[in-house]
Protein backbone atom coordinates (compact mmCIF):
# COMPACT_ATOMS: atom_id res chain seq x y z
CA UNK A 1 0.00 0.00 0.00
CA UNK A 2 2.60 2.19 1.02
CA UNK A 3 4.43 1.95 -2.72
CA UNK A 4 1.25 3.21 -3.84
CA UNK A 5 1.33 6.06 -1.84
CA UNK A 6 4.43 7.35 -3.91
CA UNK A 7 2.43 7.49 -7.63
CA UNK A 8 0.51 10.13 -5.92
CA UNK A 9 2.54 13.11 -6.68
CA UNK A 10 0.77 15.49 -4.67
CA UNK A 11 0.81 13.21 -1.76
CA UNK A 12 2.98 15.67 0.77
CA UNK A 13 4.06 12.94 3.32
CA UNK A 14 3.26 9.73 5.08
CA UNK A 15 2.10 9.86 9.07
CA UNK A 16 2.08 6.48 11.01
CA UNK A 17 2.01 5.40 14.41
CA UNK A 18 3.99 2.84 16.08
CA UNK A 19 2.90 0.83 19.20
CA UNK A 20 6.19 1.55 21.33
CA UNK A 21 4.77 0.79 24.64
CA UNK A 22 4.05 -2.83 25.99
CA UNK A 23 1.33 -4.39 27.95
CA UNK A 24 2.74 -4.06 31.38
CA UNK A 25 3.97 -0.48 30.45
CA UNK A 26 7.52 -0.71 29.88
CA UNK A 27 8.67 1.31 26.60
CA UNK A 28 10.11 -0.35 23.53
CA UNK A 29 11.75 0.58 20.13
CA UNK A 30 10.92 -2.02 17.80
CA UNK A 31 11.69 -0.31 14.60
CA UNK A 32 8.28 -1.85 12.88
CA UNK A 33 7.98 1.35 10.67
CA UNK A 34 11.18 0.72 9.38
CA UNK A 35 9.51 -1.32 5.70
CA UNK A 36 6.74 1.70 5.18
CA UNK A 37 9.64 4.17 6.02
CA UNK A 38 12.17 2.06 2.97
CA UNK A 39 8.80 2.23 1.09
CA UNK A 40 7.87 5.39 1.14
CA UNK A 41 9.85 7.81 -1.27
CA UNK A 42 8.16 11.27 0.22
CA UNK A 43 8.37 12.81 3.73
CA UNK A 44 8.05 10.22 6.71
CA UNK A 45 6.91 11.14 9.84
CA UNK A 46 6.69 8.45 12.97
CA UNK A 47 4.99 9.26 16.20
CA UNK A 48 4.47 6.75 19.09
CA UNK A 49 5.27 8.49 22.69
CA UNK A 50 8.86 9.50 21.37
CA UNK A 51 10.48 11.45 23.92
CA UNK A 52 13.23 14.43 22.52
CA UNK A 53 16.59 12.34 23.02
CA UNK A 54 14.30 9.49 21.07
CA UNK A 55 12.64 11.65 18.72
CA UNK A 56 16.17 13.46 17.77
CA UNK A 57 17.67 10.33 17.33
CA UNK A 58 15.46 8.36 14.79
CA UNK A 59 15.16 11.33 12.52
CA UNK A 60 19.39 11.60 12.31
CA UNK A 61 19.11 7.79 11.93
CA UNK A 62 17.10 8.14 8.82
CA UNK A 63 14.13 5.99 10.33
CA UNK A 64 11.73 9.57 10.16
CA UNK A 65 11.68 12.62 8.67
CA UNK A 66 10.24 14.31 10.84
CA UNK A 67 8.50 12.88 15.03
CA UNK A 68 4.94 14.16 15.69
CA UNK A 69 4.65 14.24 19.56
CA UNK A 70 0.94 13.87 20.91
CA UNK A 71 0.50 13.51 24.83
CA UNK A 72 3.26 15.59 25.28
CA UNK A 73 2.54 18.62 23.11
CA UNK A 74 -1.17 18.38 25.40
CA UNK A 75 0.62 18.87 28.55
CA UNK A 76 3.44 21.18 26.77
CA UNK A 77 2.10 23.81 25.20
CA UNK A 78 5.49 25.24 24.48
CA UNK A 79 6.88 21.74 23.74
CA UNK A 80 9.89 23.42 20.77
CA UNK A 81 10.77 25.58 23.05
CA UNK A 82 11.37 23.45 26.07
CA UNK A 83 12.96 20.90 23.79
CA UNK A 84 15.55 23.72 22.65
CA UNK A 85 16.39 24.54 25.83
CA UNK A 86 16.33 20.87 27.25
CA UNK A 87 13.99 21.53 30.24
CA UNK A 88 11.80 19.64 31.92
CA UNK A 89 8.15 18.52 30.94
CA UNK A 90 5.00 18.69 31.94
CA UNK A 91 3.54 15.88 33.07
CA UNK A 92 0.24 14.92 30.98
CA UNK A 93 -2.95 13.72 32.95
CA UNK A 94 -4.54 11.34 30.69
CA UNK A 95 -8.09 11.64 32.73
CA UNK A 96 -8.78 14.92 30.91
CA UNK A 97 -7.81 13.68 27.68
CA UNK A 98 -11.41 12.99 26.08
CA UNK A 99 -13.66 15.24 28.25
CA UNK A 100 -16.07 17.90 27.48
CA UNK A 101 -14.58 19.93 29.70
CA UNK A 102 -12.82 23.22 27.41
CA UNK A 103 -10.82 24.17 30.15
CA UNK A 104 -9.20 21.34 32.28
CA UNK A 105 -6.82 19.49 30.45
CA UNK A 106 -6.26 20.96 27.01
CA UNK A 107 -5.74 24.91 28.34
CA UNK A 108 -4.58 24.73 31.47
CA UNK A 109 -0.70 23.43 31.76
CA UNK A 110 1.52 26.32 32.49
CA UNK A 111 4.16 27.50 30.03
CA UNK A 112 7.92 27.44 30.84
CA UNK A 113 8.63 30.34 32.70
CA UNK A 114 12.26 31.44 31.33
CA UNK A 115 12.87 34.37 33.83
CA UNK A 116 13.08 32.47 37.12
CA UNK A 117 13.69 29.13 36.00
CA UNK A 118 10.32 28.29 37.33
CA UNK A 119 8.75 24.98 35.62
CA UNK A 120 6.40 22.21 37.05
CA UNK A 121 6.97 18.32 36.76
Amino acid sequence: MVQQLNRHSGLLYCHMVEPRITAHGRRQIPHGLLPFRKAFHGTFIAAGGYDREEGNKVVAEGYADLVAYGKLFLANPDLPRRFELDVALNKYDRSTFYTQDPIVGYTDYPFFEEEDGKNER
